[in-house]
C-alpha cells in the first residue's frame, strides 16, 4: 500500500470501471463484492454518475471504497486556488453515495498505518452480513426503483432497539443495507 502512487495527471474513468466490474460480476455465484481505491475523481468515463448510481443500485454487489491520499489533499488544500477543492469533495461524496447506496461502506484513511484497520472492518462486514428476505406490498411489475429502509426495531416497544454492553452502557451500531432494490418488469 504504501507503494501505491497516483500520477501528478491522468485521465481515470472510474464510473466505466465500476460498471464493467459489476456487470462482470452479475454470472459469479454467491458473495461478491467491489473494492474500490482511488481518489474517486472521474475525469473521462462515458457513463454519468447517475447512470452509475442506477446501474450499481440494480447490481447488488456491494461497493467498499477507500480514499487514498486524504492527508496530502489536507496538507495542500491552504494552497489550492479558491473551488479547486470542490473536485476532490465531490468524488469523495460519489464515493460515498456509491458505498451506502449498494450496502458496502466507505473509508478515509489519512495515514497509511489506518490501512490494516480498514481492511479489517471490510473483512468484519463480508463475514457476517445477513440476507433479508421481505413481502413488498407494492406488487407492481414496473421494473421501476423501490427504496428500502432496514432498520433494528425492539418486537415488544416497536422502537428502535436498544444495544448496551455487559455494564449496561449504550452501544452505539449502525445498519449497513442497501437502499432498495429493482422491481421485477412484467415481460409481454
Amino acid at each position: 500500500m504504501s507503494r501505491l502512487r497516483i500520477p501528478g495527471f491522468s485521465e481515470s474513468n472510474v464510473f466505466d470501471a465500476l460498471t464493467d466490474m459489476a456487470t462482470r460480476m452479475e454470472a459469479i455465484e454467491g458473495r461478491k463484492a467491489i473494492l474500490l481505491m482511488g481518489t474517486g475523481l472521474d475525469t473521462f468515463s462515458k457513463i454519468t454518475f447517475d447512470k452509475t448510481r442506477k446501474m450499481l443500485q440494480e447490481s447488488g454487489v456491494p461497493i467498499y471504497t477507500i480514499s487514498l491520499l486524504q492527508i496530502a489533499r489536507i496538507m495542500a488544500e491552504p494552497y489550492m486556488a479558491p473551488g479547486a477543492n470542490l473536485d476532490f469533495l465531490q468524488a469523495d461524496n460519489e464515493m460515498k453515495t456509491f458505498a451506502k447506496e449498494t450496502g458496502g461502506m466507505a473509508f478515509f484513511p489519512r495515514f497509511v498505518g489506518e490501512y490494516p484497520s480498514v481492511f479489517r472492518q471490510i473483512e468484519e462486514a463480508m463475514r457476517s452480513q445477513y440476507a433479508l428476505a421481505y413481502h413488498p406490498t407494492n406488487t407492481a411489475r414496473d421494473g421501476k426503483f423501490r427504496r428500502i429502509k432496514v432498520e433494528l426495531v425492539n418486537p415488544d416497544t416497536n422502537e428502535p432497539l436498544r444495544v448496551t454492553n455487559e455494564k449496561g452502557k449504550p452501544i452505539k451500531y449502525q445498519v449497513v443495507a442497501k437502499a432498495g432494490y429493482k422491481a421485477p418488469r412484467e415481460v409481454d
